[in-house]
């Protein structure tokens, strides 16, 4: 006769603390002392009966930016959904809307990073003319409203723009995006069980920063970026 499964942790974070979950999992990679939480034989077991995560995190495919492990997350920690330049789709939000939905998870989190092909693509395409081929395009073509949103204030050119700003654009421009293309997400928000927050991923650096929050997290995004 075999034991019985171990019944899964089911209770629910705050949006506050399911951050300061990934704030102290970011720390960790940082410093180069990781924990690998819930990655063992235990874990897999327990979580085979069913999923509680804390964070639906949506971020860049990029190989550089798996988010379990630069979070120093585990099975079942985080629900992660990932396009090329964290674009979105209607399949994009709604996985996103199940993570909030239907497991109660307390926060999404959309995690872009530095050198980002997509980024410079879009770039690319804006100052040049050229386009992108095959259906790569697709994903340039979700980007450039990222970009232009932030020409207008630069008299509509990219000059004396830096990487760096595109780069936090565009995961604003994201998160403005989930939060007032989803109902679902806008009353998660508004009713305080849930936050959409925007961070930058420093590929060198291992640190991932705020750079937006729709609701309250318990931190301020950096500066210039201000808290809806």
């Amino acid at each position: 006769m075999t034991d019985a499964l171990p019944t899964p942790n089911t209770s629910p974070l705050t949006p506050a603390e399911a951050w300061a979950t990934l704030r102290a999992g970011n720390d960790r990679f940082v410093d180069g002392s990781p924990l690998h939480p819930s990655q063992g034989a235990d874990r897999r077991r327990e979580t085979s009966v069913a999923q509680h995560p804390h964070t639906v995190i949506f971020g860049c495919s990029d190989s550089r930016v798996a988010a379990e492990i630069i979070f120093d997350q585990g099975l079942g920690d985080t629900f992660v959904v990932r396009t090329a330049g964290h674009v979105l789709d209607t399949t994009v939000i709604g996985s996103i809307e199940y993570g909030v939905d239907v497991l109660d998870v307390p926060l999404v989190v959309v995690l872009g990073h530095d050198s980002c092909g997509a980024v410079g693509a879009a770039v690319h395409t804006l100052t040049t003319g050229e386009q992108a081929s095959g259906f790569v395009r697709a994903v340039v073509d979700r980007v450039i409203p990222s970009i232009v949103n932030i020409t207008g204030a630069h008299g509509g050119t990219l000059d004396g723009i830096s990487p760096d700003v595109l780069r936090r654009e565009h995961v604003r421009h994201t998160v403005d995006m989930l939060h007032s293309y989803s109902a679902g997400l806008a009353a998660a928000v508004a009713e305080g069980r849930c936050a959409i927050v925007g961070v930058e991923y420093d590929l060198s650096e291992g640190r991932a920063r705020l750079v937006d929050v729709v609701g309250a997290v318990g931190e301020q995004p950096l500066v210039g970026h201000a808290a809806h």
